[in-house]
């Protein structure tokens, strides 16, 4: 039996293009497609140079040099560990009669200078934080709605901030 398609995006404009071309081969060519949107990830293996915010202020802690933070910090996000997303997703391609989108993330929000206290806290740094110009398409508020994941694959996320900051550190000290 044919082994459905797992579509993920998390650039905004692809959103509608994926849809459609989701609908397309779902209607024309019977392709088992299913759709999830992925929000903020991180975990060990992450590139230290991807600019994603985890991985920037643990480096920037690791090395003692100052976090920087764009806006005032009270701008919220939530992190999804990614033993957490792989669970959603082998569960999203496990479940029958739903191709989504649905939503895989952590809906526990954190200011961005709670973020640089934590990592600096757990990694033992005497970095400082420091504050630059928020850029202007830069969003105060990222957090998934998982209603549907929850309802559609029993899905939540398990692994809390602290611990995956923990596993995520570690792996950056090696």
């Amino acid at each position: 039996y044919p082994t459905p398609y797992l579509l993920h995006y998390s650039q905004s404009y692809q959103k509608q293009f994926t849809e459609d071309l989701d609908g397309w081969c779902r209607r024309m060519n019977g392709v088992d497609v299913r759709i999830i949107r992925i929000f903020n990830t991180y975990g060990p293996r992450m590139n230290p140079n991807d600019g994603r915010v985890v991985s920037n202020f643990i480096v920037q802690a690791l090395k003692g040099e100052d976090i920087t933070i764009y806006g005032t910090g009270r701008q919220t996000r939530s992190f999804q560990y990614v033993d957490d997303l792989v669970e959603g997703m082998v569960r999203m391609m496990n479940t029958e009669g739903f191709s989504g989108p649905v939503n895989l993330g952590n809906p526990e929000e954190f200011t961005m200078l709670e973020l640089a206290e934590k990592v600096i806290e757990m990694t033992g740094s005497s970095s400082k934080t420091v504050f630059r110009p928020l850029p202007l398409d830069d969003p105060t508020q990222r957090k998934p709605d998982i209603r549907l994941a929850k309802e559609k694959l029993g899905w939540k996320p398990h692994i809390t901030l602290e611990k995956g900051l923990e596993k995520t550190i570690a792996y950056f000290r090696g």
